[in-house]
């Protein structure tokens, strides 16, 4: 098993920096790795392009994330607060702006959110504007009075014990006296409470206008916010998916055309072109191999799993680290067995290889009876050990007397 991973490993170096079987030069390497780095920057960049043609969630359903966070508070002025966000915004058209930003994507902007930033901006109203203005500078004459109060109790305190240690006014270091001090604090009290009275008139008639009491209903709406939830928490689930099914499909004709460009020049014997289609096979696998296993931390069934250990064991989330352990090497093997099996079985290549009269380990042309291959030294005949004769290498059966072959695979 080790020495058929270091054969494939020194295989794999030997294409990538042998012509025809003979080293190149270290300038040449150095240039054809540079190029290498420019075509795998130029191959991520497309698939970060191609990546975002299906729509995110974010864009399908822009308003989600307001809406769950309005309906999850708990706040007893949750209604206010949501309404001063609104008007405390910089006035832009949000509803075109998601319209903008789905511009060029698969997929549309849901209906229903395309309604409540309509419904929203409708709160952003002159009048709304002017209530909201008015609220403002009540609560800035109320922090303004508080702000005295707190400086008169400082002083108020000061001047106190001044009085009973008997120390004459003439000496005190504060503006007031006791009595001054606390009357001024009773009076501005009493402005305290006047405006508050005033704040929460102007609260009530913020929250009673017509733009705000539609705003407020589409927000306590639990079918349309049960669908756009719905809809979002689907979109998300199958996003990462829809990625890797468009990034596979950005890859796989690049991967055929250098796969199938490097078969034929082995055939041919171009050297060059068979190294450089080499390189660039290697440079498209790479990307591919990356999303793949991006996908496995972040793809559908993952997170499916994740749902279910979250379900049946609360908040152990740790034993999705477990899961993810042991799922990902079972993974790993079962691919390493596929391809050893199916896409790189050693048989199979043989086999087509005996037939089209062609190395068994290189796959170029050979004559019948050649005993070594002149291009790799590769021998292709081993010895039966049932009647000894001289049969083909990696076949399961002697061509001579038929005779099962004891087979390294």
């Amino acid at each position: 098993m080790f020495s058929r991973i270091r054969r494939s490993i020194g295989r794999f170096f030997n294409k990538s920096r042998k012509i025809n079987h003979e080293p190149i030069n270290k300038v040449s390497l150095i240039v054809i790795i540079i190029v290498d780095l420019f075509i795998l920057f130029n191959v991520f960049v497309g698939l970060d392009d191609v990546s975002r043609w299906p729509m995110s969630p974010q864009i399908a359903y822009p308003c989600q994330y307001s809406w769950q966070e309005y309906r999850n508070s708990s706040i007893s002025d949750k209604d206010y607060n949501r309404i001063n966000e609104v008007l405390s915004v910089t006035n832009e058209p949000w509803q075109q702006s998601y319209l903008d930003a789905a511009e060029g994507q698969l997929g549309s902007v849901s209906n229903i959110c395309l309604q409540y930033e309509q419904v929203e901006e409708a709160v952003d109203s002159p009048a709304n504007r002017d209530i909201a203005q008015a609220i403002n500078n009540v609560q800035a004459e109320i922090n303004s009075f508080k702000d005295k109060n707190s400086t008169i109790r400082q002083q108020y305190d000061s001047t106190l014990l001044e009085e009973i240690a008997g120390q004459p006014r003439e000496q005190s270091i504060n503006n007031v006296e006791a009595a001054q001090a606390r009357a001024e604090i009773e009076q501005n009290d009493r402005a305290i409470a006047q405006r508050e009275t005033t704040l929460a008139t102007l609260k009530t008639d913020l929250l009673n206008t017509a733009e705000s009491q539609s705003y407020l209903a589409f927000l306590n709406n639990d079918s349309q916010f049960a669908e756009v939830d719905s809809g979002y928490s689907r979109a998300s689930f199958w996003y990462p998916s829809i990625q890797l099914l468009f990034q596979a499909l950005f890859l796989l004709p690049l991967i055929f055309l250098a796969s199938t460009i490097h078969q034929f020049a082995q055939r041919k014997g171009y050297g060059y072109v068979s190294l450089i289609s080499w390189h660039l096979l290697v440079i498209f696998l790479i990307p591919l191999i990356w999303k793949v296993f991006e996908f496995l931390q972040i793809g559908f069934l993952f997170e499916w799993i994740a749902d279910v250990i979250e379900v049946l064991f609360g908040g152990l989330q740790f034993l999705w680290n477990y899961v993810q352990i042991l799922l990902i090497p079972i993974i790993g093997f079962g691919i390493i067995k596929f391809l050893q099996k199916v896409v790189f079985n050693t048989r199979i290549q043989a086999a087509n290889r005996v037939q089209k009269m062609r190395c068994v380990s290189c796959a170029k042309k050979i004559r019948k009876y050649d005993v070594y291959c002149p291009h790799c030294s590769y021998p292709q005949y081993q010895e039966c050990p049932s009647c000894h004769n001289l049969t083909y290498k990696h076949l399961p059966h002697c061509k001579h007397c038929g005779e099962n072959q004891l087979l390294d695979l």
